[in-house]
């Protein structure tokens, strides 16, 4: 058994929440260079330019890539063969994650009650934490800041059995149009398909870690994330909303199996600074 002290996970948060907030992933970055040769629109050019521009100066400066650093998702694949020492892996995380927050001066957007007196927390806690058991001694440690622009547009919804391929498609296509500009395009939509209300929408954000270079190992599934991609970005939204051929960067789906009588979907955008980053104790 492999004994990890979990202030090394304190440290690891710590780096990954910094090195999200101020490096866009080089997946991303390269997928917006590669827009500029597709957008027609002189403006929707012009908007990817500073988009790029902006990554580049927060890289070198070490500063936050946006001004909404988020509310940070942590995903940790733990090791069967891992024990943990010295703590509480939530009061762990959520040390890193305050420690960050405070060193990096990245914006504090965390409020205690949501509804009623909505106070912000002064340290960008608590994370929104999800742990897997995997086989092994090891854990990777995976970081995704998520700004309210991006999450405010997303969508869960419970289609039946007999909605099928056609339903998705259509559930896709119309949270897309009704997001607009709000989602800061371009932007990569992760979509989540099968297992249970409250599980599909960890499917559509899981779906944004994936490099959006790769598409989904189940070919009918691939052929159905770059059908979408191409009538998104058909929409003529384009870049910052202004119009244009690139709304979308990538449309990636990750899927599970579900209830006979059920067909959960949940729709999750990833803005034009899809931020994460991961590593392995």
């Amino acid at each position: 058994m492999k004994e990890i002290h979990v202030r090394e996970l304190t440290k690891v948060v710590e780096e990954l929440c910094i090195e999200s907030n101020y490096n866009l992933r080089p997946d991303v970055l390269l997928a917006l260079k590669k827009s500029l040769e597709i957008e027609e629109s002189d403006i929707g050019r012009t908007v990817i330019q500073q988009i790029i521009r902006n990554a580049v100066i927060a890289r070198s400066e070490k500063l936050p890539i946006c001004q909404d650093c988020g509310i940070v998702n942590v995903l940790l694949e733990i090791g069967q063969d891992v024990s943990f020492v010295g703590g509480l892996i939530e009061e762990a995380i959520n040390e890193g994650v305050k420690r960050s927050y405070k060193s990096g001066f990245l914006r504090k957007s965390v409020v205690d009650d949501p509804c009623f007196d909505r106070k912000n927390t002064g340290d960008n806690t608590p994370a929104a934490i999800s742990l897997r058991l995997v086989p092994g001694d090891s854990v990777k440690v995976v970081v995704m800041p998520k700004g309210g622009g991006s999450e405010n547009v997303s969508v869960v919804r419970m289609l039946l059995p007999g909605d099928g391929p056609k339903g998705i498609k259509s559930t896709v296509l119309e949270v897309a149009k009704n997001a607009k500009a709000n989602p800061c395009p371009p932007v990569v939509i992760g979509v989540g398909i099968g297992g249970t209300f409250d599980s599909v929408g960890f499917l559509a954000k899981k779906a944004l870690l994936r490099n959006i270079n790769e598409r989904n190992e189940d070919e009918r599934y691939s052929n159905l994330e770059v059908s979408l991609l191409e009538e998104i970005n058909n929409l003529g939204i384009g870049p910052g909303g202004l119009g244009g051929k690139v709304t979308a960067l990538a449309v990636n789906i990750e899927t599970y199996p579900c209830h006979m009588a059920c067909l959960p979907i949940a729709v999750n955008f990833g803005c034009c600074a899809l931020r994460s980053a991961e590593k392995v104790l």
